[in-house]
């Protein structure tokens, strides 16, 4: 059933964010100097780079 898989993803994406949290800070110091972002802006960059690859890594790993 696709609901079971969508949620064992979203089950898995917890633990990755220990390996996620780096590269999303590295994302978010790179537009920030770049774009001369707000701190804000900065923050909300993070928090969403480093989700989507939190939520890759666990689709990587769920599916294969």
């Amino acid at each position: 059933m696709i609901a079971n898989d969508i949620v064992i993803i979203l089950v898995m994406t917890f633990p990755m964010y220990l390996f996620s949290i780096f590269p999303g800070i590295k994302a978010s110091e790179y537009l920030g100097v770049k774009y001369g972002l707000s701190e804000r802006r900065r923050r909300t960059i993070l928090v969403g780079a480093t989700f989507l690859f939190a939520l890759s890594l666990s689709s990587l790993l769920y599916y294969v």
